[in-house]
């Protein structure tokens, strides 16, 4: 097969300069019997050649920013639809499937949804209200052209000894802002599959306590319907049998899952540990591409495993050119968390996920 010579030649080097229109469609053609592959992308992005390594790699995709509360309803008369409207229209023409990012989050909501005329903080009343328009409005604009939104985002704390992250949300609405935001969704499109989409999802404490909101929700009735781990990883944790648990509990849901916004970090996620070590080398040496290399290879063998509960997995960002993990968390800092290089050609990793066994492949996904 194709996929497998391609394999062979990319385990020779680090990565083969070639233009993406030469790399073959492995990724979405390998795993169609399994889920869609998908990647985030900026509107900028469509107009590079990037487009090309997108159209041959992908069947999904997901706009990184161009949907979120701040870039799309920055003030509370105003919409901003070019970069959303340019994004689901590559995916129409290239017969994509499309997830919509995000409808409600603590982050990068602006401040008006949260402020009266006078300065005030709004009341629980205004607050759900303006929710709900905000939903109507952008899910209504793209019904029947977006399969799936992440409705609500990082609503669980990262503290043990905390349940839901003290955003604004809660302090106004309380615990009732997530279910009437996935209601509002299931309103404007009764069709459309609502996710509650968080990371640190592996991490044992965490992992239970985003077990027990979905649980919650499903027992009130509420419309949600997967649950969306962002798999934010680095080539030091999780570790595979973390993950395998992980998924192991989450299959016991009624809920679809998704791989969201997979990326893996070749730093530790702990910057204090990274400065402290004196490691402030930001090159992707042999050392750090082989432990993502056993990363990935590992994470998508438990993706196969577990491909009768997951429906998408889905990349965030596309190439080493530009990540979000650039300069983030430390300034200055270059990553390198993805399956194509700088210029755009495949990294062995990327063999790694294309080349499997695939005798006991699911069919019909």
């Amino acid at each position: 097969m194709k996929y497998l010579t391609l394999a062979m030649i990319f385990l020779s080097s680090h990565s083969i300069a070639q233009p993406p229109s030469k790399v073959a469609a492995g990724l979405s053609s390998r795993y169609k019997s399994f889920f869609p592959i998908g990647v985030a992308v900026s509107p900028r992005a469509l107009q590079t050649d990037e487009a090309e390594l997108i159209r041959g790699q992908f069947n999904s995709i997901t706009a990184e920013n161009a949907m979120k509360m701040g870039p799309i309803h920055p003030t509370e008369k105003s919409y901003y639809w070019n970069g959303a409207d340019s994004i689901v229209a590559f995916a129409e023409k290239n017969r994509m499937k499309i997830r919509g990012h995000t409808l409600c989050w603590h982050n990068q909501t602006p401040v008006w949804f949260f402020k009266d005329s006078a300065g005030n903080e709004v009341t629980r009343e205004v607050l759900i209200a303006r929710l709900r328009e905000h939903i109507f409005t952008v899910v209504g604009r793209y019904k029947e052209k977006i399969y799936a939104w992440d409705v609500v985002n990082e609503a669980i704390s990262d503290k043990p000894d905390e349940y839901l992250r003290p955003s604004l949300w809660l302090k106004i609405c309380g615990e009732e802002y997530i279910s009437k935001a996935f209601q509002f969704a299931h309103e404007a499109d009764p069709d459309a599959l609502l996710f509650y989409n968080d990371y640190n999802e592996t991490n044992p404490v965490k992992r239970e306590k985003i077990f027990r909101l979905i649980k919650e929700l499903k027992e009130k009735g509420v419309p949600v319907h997967g649950l969306g781990l962002q798999a934010h990883y680095n080539i030091y944790s999780p570790s595979k049998a973390q993950l395998d648990s992980a998924l192991r509990l989450y299959s016991t849901l009624p809920v679809t899952l998704q791989i969201t916004e997979l990326d893996i970090s070749v730093y530790p996620s702990d910057t204090s540990s990274w400065r402290k070590s004196g490691d402030t080398s930001t090159l992707f040496t042999p050392e750090r591409e082989q432990l993502q290399l056993e990363k990935y290879r590992d994470f998508f063998e438990l993706f196969r495993k577990y491909a009768a509960n997951i429906s998408g997995v889905t990349f965030w960002n596309i190439s080493d050119r530009r990540s979000w993990l650039d300069n983030f968390p430390v300034r200055g800092r270059k990553n390198y968390p993805l399956l194509f290089d700088k210029d755009l050609a495949p990294k062995k990793a990327y063999a790694e996920v294309i080349n499997f066994n695939d005798g006991n492949k699911l069919k019909g996904k």
